[in-house]
């Protein structure tokens, strides 16, 4: 907190600012507006946050207790802990400075003065008592006070109230709201810490709990593993001791073996990993995620709400065509509208399209000049030889006109936006037009529709998901817009004025598909009655009108080009504003759904039987069937290993189901294929007496076996990479089982055992099989109800 007690305040002139020498001395008293928003962890936050985990603390008591006892062989288990929280951290770091990096090119920038002089500078470098100046869109980065000029703000994220504000000379303005109309100079007030609400001095503060699935999933399995696995720790290592001629080295060794294959912990940092690997590979596209989950959000959105301007549209208007009115004047036309775009400097979209179009040398000498205004809704020109010429609103430049040109006009006016160049032999009376106006043209504008948005609009059709374009602009505007870009149901529209209660909303979402004069606060709304209805709802804007939408979306995604609020309440930015990124942003979330989908399930398979077999051995007296370093083999070459490669693969398939059912239903019947092997194997070596040096390799085996009877299902269709990937993990497996025997506490199987072995690995394949068809009819049944539970 800065000390305010001891600081000379500056009231610099407005016109002039702060001076060098003067800004100098605020860097060395430390009074800089640093960004107090939390972008990215910091590096050391990010190595803590993957070394002190339950996980990792549990892998490293079980560790102490298998070194206590002396079996250190078994401690090599910690090597894949370890080699996991490296990898994870290194991919963490890897994102953090791929983030930092494109965050630098999408950072807020404030327009200071400072020795007379107007420039930007980024939100970090404004300094106490520094003069700014806000337009409309800015973000407002730090508290200010209103030194000249008036604007209206937004002050939604500080407030929650949407509607706009008037603030006058002398008013504060508050970081965190935006100005939505008007431009003011102010004098900063408060900086860094001190400003009224920091945690969202730029906006990007602005926090929405991640609506992930694949979370919400993880946190659930981690929850009940973390509940189960004391109880079970000491029940079953007391089952352990008491067991007849059984060592305090034996219990423990069984007991954390029985533990470790309960731990997922490698689930949760593949997680991690191959998001963080998502972000990277996005910035490869100029898109920087500001929320690590949001492109698995983006994958499964069902409905895509667009606001019309600046997304399916650039922004700008475009002169799309000309109508000649009199015959044999397309001259005369050219080189008026030429001389006019070299004397006017109206600075509407309107005259900017006709001016892109015209923007050529006229030797035309104007004797007067009359630029827009929204009142007259014209501007022109006299000609010293030429005479007047005029363009404008048809309605107002042409009063007195024939039915023929007014039929022209009405029916133009259905698609385009239409202007009417005219001249008249006489000079302007005032600023008043000229009774008889002659009409030359209509020139019909548009607005410039972005070349990628057909494109795009109908990958998300193919994708089945339903497109929904909201704006504040009119109806039929917005729906010849939807109609030009091949949207379907564009017909299927209606003006939000109409709507007055939050229940027409609801009902209007489920009717409409085009949305005209939409409020900002009906945006919102459109969003949440989507969301309730049981959409997954993603939504694209680049104003500050579009913020408190983006805000209440499942997955918001902003042009860099857009307002800085837009930018810094989104969860996606696409810095090129190219809107060609969005299915790339699709592609990528759906990799990493399906990917992490396929490795869950491996390892799943070691979580639920190793669960199952310690609940179970908790009531039986015999050994534990594995030591750690046993299932460090199997978990290697079945779970370790294949995750991370089927983890990084291309995956474009579509995402359907909910995750943890698709997880648990390929998961069980392996799972239940090894427990059922090793209960037969354990009942086999009681009755015939086996020795448990046989009846734990039998157990290892048939282990790796049934979980490559789920790796292989995993791999299909098979490629080139998972060919490799499967007879490479055969090879490691039978390299352990055979020439690694002793350092695994392997020995060779009696004839007894083998025939036991050829038997259960001819019934696993069955019934894994049936396992399967089972758990998906069960899960098929009861889908809605354990979902609801999930």
């Amino acid at each position: 907190m800065v000390d305010k007690n001891n600081i000379v305040r500056y009231n610099p002139d407005i016109k002039y600012g702060l001076s060098t020498e003067e800004v100098k001395k605020r860097f060395e008293q430390n009074l800089v507006n640093y960004d107090t928003s939390v972008k990215t962890k910091k590096i050391p936050d990010i190595i803590k946050g993957n070394l002190f985990t339950l996980f990792n603390l549990l892998n490293f008591i079980l560790g102490l207790a298998i070194f206590l006892v002396k079996s250190y062989k078994n401690l090599l288990f910690l090597g894949v802990v370890i080699s996991n929280t490296v990898i994870s951290t290194i991919q963490e770091i890897h994102a953090k400075k791929t983030i930092d990096k494109l965050s630098l090119i999408a950072a807020t920038k404030v327009r200071v003065i400072r020795n007379g002089d107007e420039f930007d500078v980024p939100i970090n470098e404004v300094v106490l008592d520094d003069i700014i100046k806000l337009t409309q869109g800015n973000q407002i980065v730090t508290d200010a006070i209103i030194m000249s000029g008036e604007c209206e703000v937004n002050e939604a994220f500080i407030t929650g109230e949407s509607d706009p504000i008037l603030k006058k000379k002398g008013d504060m303005i508050l970081s965190g709201s935006f100005i939505v109309g008007g431009k003011v100079i102010a004098k900063v007030e408060h900086i860094g810490i001190d400003n009224y609400t920091s945690s969202i001095s730029s906006g990007a503060g602005y926090i929405k709990k991640a609506n992930s699935e694949i979370l919400k999933s993880l946190n659930m399995v981690i929850k009940y593993v973390s509940i189960a696995i004391i109880p079970i720790s000491l029940l079953l290592f007391n089952n352990q001791l008491h067991i007849d001629n059984n060592t305090l080295q034996n219990a423990v060794i069984n007991t954390v073996a029985a533990l470790i294959g309960m731990i997922p912990e490698g689930l949760i940092l593949l997680t991690s990993t191959v998001f963080a690997v998502s972000v990277i590979r996005l910035s490869k596209y100029n898109v920087l995620v500001q929320q690590l989950y949001c492109s698995e959000t983006l994958a499964r959105v069902d409905v895509l709400c667009l606001d019309k301007t600046g997304t399916i549209t650039e922004g700008m208007m475009e002169v799309y065509d000309i109508i000649e009115l009199r015959k044999n004047s397309i001259d005369e036309i050219n080189n008026s509208l030429c001389a006019l775009c070299n004397v006017l400097e109206d600075d509407n979209a309107t005259f900017k399209a006709i001016h892109k179009l015209f923007n050529l040398e006229s030797d035309y000498k104007a004797k007067q000049i009359i630029p827009f205004s929204s009142q007259r809704k014209w501007s022109g020109a006299y000609f010293e030889h030429e005479g007047l010429y005029v363009i404008g609103a048809p309605e107002i430049v042409l009063k007195n006109t024939s039915v023929v040109i007014r039929n022209k006009i009405e029916e133009y006016s259905k698609e385009n936006r239409v202007v009417v160049l005219a001249k008249s032999k006489e000079n302007f009376n005032g600023k008043i037009l000229p009774e008889k106006m002659t009409p030359l043209a209509l020139i019909l504008i548009r607005d410039k529709v972005r070349k990628e948005a057909i494109k795009t609009l109908n990958y998300f059709k193919d994708q089945g998901v339903d497109i929904k374009i909201i704006s504040g602009d009119n109806v039929i505007t917005v729906s010849n817009i939807a109609k030009r870009v091949g949207l379907e149901n564009y017909d299927k529209c209606i003006d939000a004025r109409k709507l007055n209660s939050y229940d027409e909303v609801k009902e209007a979402v489920l009717k409409y598909s085009i949305f005209g004069r939409v409020s900002p606060f009906q945006k919102k709304q459109i969003i949440l009655a989507l969301k309730e209805a049981g959409h997954t709802v993603a939504m694209t804007g680049d104003g500050v009108n579009d913020c408190l939408a983006l805000k209440e979306a499942d997955c918001s995604i902003a042009l860099s080009s857009g307002s800085d609020a837009a930018r810094n309440v989104s969860e996606l930015v696409l810095l090129d504003s190219n809107f060609d990124s969005m299915p790339k942003i699709v592609a990528e979330g759906r990799r990493t759904i399906n990917n992490i989908q396929r490795s869950a399930t491996l390892f799943l398979v070691k979580t639920i039987y190793a669960s199952l077999l310690a609940v179970i051995f908790v009531f039986v007296s015999m050994n534990y069937p594995f030591q750690p370093i046993q299932l460090t083999l199997t978990s290697i070459v079945t779970i370790g290993i294949p995750s991370f490669v089927l983890a990084l693969e291309r995956n474009r398939a579509m995402v359907k189901g909910n995750f943890l059912l698709n997880v648990i239903s390929k998961a069980i019947p392996t799972a239940l294929t090894i427990v059922t092997n090793i209960l037969v194997v354990m009942l086999a070596s009681y009755i015939f007496n086996i020795n448990p040096s046989e009846t734990s390799t039998l157990c290892v085996i048939l282990t790796g076996y049934t979980g490559f009877i789920l790796l292989y299902k995993l791999c299909l269709p098979f490629n080139f990479t998972r060919k490799i990937l499967f007879s490479s993990m055969i090879i490691l497996f039978l390299v352990g089982i055979i020439g690694l025997n002793t350092l695994f506490s392997l020995t060779m199987l009696g004839p007894y055992m083998i025939f036991l072995m050829i038997i259960l690995m001819t019934i696993s394949v069955y019934m894994f099989s049936i396992i399967t068809i089972l758990t998906r009819k069960i899960i098929k049944k009861y889908e809605s109800k354990l979902i609801r539970k999930i």
